[in-house]
């Protein structure tokens, strides 16, 4: 086994830059239903603020945080490689969609092993993918 490099114990938080807080929490709190666990100040006219799956359906461990860019960079339209859980990619797709989130057109059925799945995006154009997990 190779030696421990550094002392990580867990994937904490994700971030996600966005160019309005709160339009990105109407999205991520509103739409996806998570609940803000974190808001604190982040210098002139910023937040921090963190979101996390609601206690009792999943990991509550691990956050998105919706933080501004850094200076210089614009925020949003990333793919994120965050991937989101669900037990109906049907039903979440249509939800979000009644929700007027950006989805995409259809749940992409690829087959097996691959699990159904589609797109969403934030109003920054972060893309999240939300997959239909089985037992």
């Amino acid at each position: 086994m190779p030696a421990r490099t550094a002392a990580i114990s867990k994937i904490g938080r994700v971030c996600v830059t966005v160019s309005d807080t709160e339009r990105a929490l109407a999205f991520y709190a509103g739409a996806l239903g998570f609940e803000k666990v974190v808001d604190v100040p982040m210098g002139e006219g910023q937040r921090w603020v963190e979101l996390a799956i609601p206690t009792g359906h999943g990991n509550e461990e691990t956050t998105i945080a919706l933080a501004p860019p850094p200076p210089g960079r614009p925020a949003g339209g990333s793919q994120t490689g965050i991937c989101l859980d669900t037990d109906d990619a049907h039903a979440a797709r249509a939800a979000l969609e009644a929700a007027g989130a950006d989805v995409d057109v259809e749940v992409s059925l690829m087959g097996e092993p691959v699990p159904p799945m589609f797109w969403v995006r934030d109003p920054d154009g972060n893309s999240l993918i939300v997959v239909q997990v089985t037992g």
